[in-house]
């Protein structure tokens, strides 16, 4: 019983935010609340958490740390803010947004990085949370890469390094855990890996010009944890993917690159290991190869059987349990020091507003910063005026509620709102110059917000759809009144080279609401919050 209540100590397992079971989001990825006090009170180390609000958060860890006798890491996947998982917090322009802001004002860009840190750090720590899995250290190398993309901090290696070590002081200056991710990089990939697993054909060499840049750097600037990438890079090891490779994890992360801190895996139940190797198997390959704590794994009991029995039968050392088990408790005791008097006193105090009035000004600083606007105040207001939104998905939407700019502002100018997403009816014909069924939605003229970013879970469906294709459509029939990009500036960049000069047109890193007020705002010449009910009736087209 000792010897499985320590291994438990290395799961870090996945719950809801919510309080209710029956308002979990993902029911056959979060424990139920009885699975998760059982785990927790048979030594389960950590939890990371996704949905709920940010009081719920608040809550549910003080409950939870009331399950178990040893100090708990509570997580979550914040890189753009609390508010990117928990209602109630600040959603901030995702890194890149600073990574493109860099290249013309670096000492604005780094500012900024710190107080986006502090911000994330400080609103995580007023949760209950004290482990941050960012900064994202990828190098976004690849253009097409669909699940990184404008989550790393740029596409070169140097400005990636200092404004991730910049986020990296503010989050750990609130008294919180940050965390690298994902060694030794998936800035290359064309593969999202909670898909399918990615192959790379790239040597050390390759590695040490480019991916590995980032993470020496928070590596030297002290970062505690580091989040291993399920990549195969072949050249290196045939056989295993990083997160199962002692030649990534031990060699080159520990003995050559010298990190002493604690090295978890990204979640375990992602496809590109699930789809080939059995829960508990995986865990033991990725201690292993020199993990130290497992995230999210699809079977916590099969895992902690698994583990257990490697170690009884010798398959793994006894000794690397301790060694874990050792960094696991530096970690918790520097952050314990870390946390000082002033931030317990705050923390006790819960109040209506958790956004804080620098945090509000934070986001319009940043959105200020990234966002591009050519043509203002020439949107078209007259025709069978459409509005159409193309969206990620709909279940859930984090862009769109019934109080978004980018519904109401068009609305009260004249144009109906249609929002195509995966799950609606299709608004494509079949030619490919005139992909756009117009006869179905209308005759227009068009304002098109595309809402298009790399995202986990959507591999390269928003690289098939023809929006290049629809933007010379509608410019042929003189019926583009505008065109708004919210996220990628990848994609952007493809259609300014198509894009008529004399189109209103707009550009944004952040998909959140301040970004699209700004701009359309801008566009069609309102008075910023001019018109705006907050509890307009909406009628859309789904």
């Amino acid at each position: 019983m000792e010897l499985r209540r320590k291994v438990a100590g290395l799961l870090v397992v996945r719950a809801s935010g919510h309080a209710l079971d029956s308002l979990r989001e993902y029911p056959s990825w979060e424990l139920s609340n009885q699975e998760l006090e059982n785990l927790l009170r048979e030594g389960v180390g950590g939890v990371i958490f996704y949905g709920g609000t940010v009081n719920e958060i608040q809550e549910r860890t003080a409950k939870l740390r009331s399950f178990s006798n040893e100090s708990l890491l509570f997580c979550a996947d914040v890189e753009e803010g609390v508010g990117q998982r928990f209602d109630g917090g600040s959603f901030l322009p995702p890194p890149m947004a600073l990574g493109l802001g860099y290249l013309k004002d670096p000492a604005s860009s780094l500012e900024l990085a710190e107080e986006y840190g502090k911000c994330v750090g400080d609103q995580a720590r007023r949760c209950g949370l004290n482990w941050v899995l960012a900064p994202v250290c990828d190098v976004n190398s690849n253009p097409l890469n669909p699940v990184i993309n404008m989550r790393a901090w740029g596409s070169d290696p140097e400005v990636a390094s200092v404004l991730a070590c910049a986020f990296h002081r503010g989050i750990v200056s609130q008294g919180v855990m940050s965390c690298a991710k994902h060694f030794p990089g998936h800035g290359d990939t064309r593969v999202d890996s909670h898909l399918e697993l990615p192959i790379l054909d790239k040597d050390f060499q390759a590695l040490e010009q480019l991916e590995l840049i980032p993470f020496q750097s928070l590596i030297d600037a002290g970062v505690s944890s580091v989040m291993s990438a399920h990549v195969l890079f072949r050249k290196i090891d045939r056989k295993s993917l990083a997160t199962f490779s002692s030649k990534f994890l031990v060699k080159l992360l520990r003995k050559k690159m010298g990190f002493e801190g604690l090295v978890v895996t990204d979640a375990l139940l992602m496809k590109a290991i699930s789809d080939r190797y059995d829960s508990g198997e995986a865990a033991v390959l990725a201690f292993e190869a020199g993990a130290d704590l497992l995230l999210m794994p699809s079977e916590p009991y099969k895992v902690l059987n698994a583990l257990v029995e490697a170690f009884l039968i010798g398959r793994l050392p006894m000794r690397r349990l301790y060694e874990s088990l050792e960094r696991r408790r530096k970690a918790i005791f520097q952050l314990e020091k870390s946390s000082s008097n002033q931030f317990e006193k705050e923390d006790l105090l819960v109040t209506h507003n958790f956004i804080k009035a620098k945090d509000i000004a934070l986001v319009h600083r940043l959105v200020d910063a990234s966002i591009q606007i050519k043509n203002p105040h020439r949107i078209t207001r007259s025709g069978d005026l459409v509005n159409l939104i193309k969206i990620d998905g709909v279940l859930p939407c984090s862009q769109l509620c019934n109080s978004s700019p980018a519904l109401i502002i068009p609305q009260q100018c004249g144009y109906k709102n249609i929002i195509c997403h995966p799950l609606g009816v299709s608004p494509w014909q079949d030619s490919q110059e005139e992909p756009l069924a117009l006869d179905r939605l209308g005759r227009g003229p068009y304002l098109l917000q595309l809402f298009v970013r790399g995202n986990p879970f959507r591999g390269d469906q928003d690289m098939k759809e023809p929006w290049i294709a629809v933007v010379e459509q509608l410019q042929k029939g003189k019926l583009l009144s505008g065109l708004i990009v919210y996220g990628s500036m990848y994609f952007w960049e493809k259609l300014l080279t198509v894009l008529e000069p004399l189109i209103p047109a707009a550009y944004s890193p952040g998909q959140i609401p301040e970004a699209q007020e700004k701009i359309l705002t801008a566009l069609f010449a309102q008075s910023k919050g001019k018109n705006i009910s907050r509890n307009n009736s909406l009628e859309f087209t789904n």
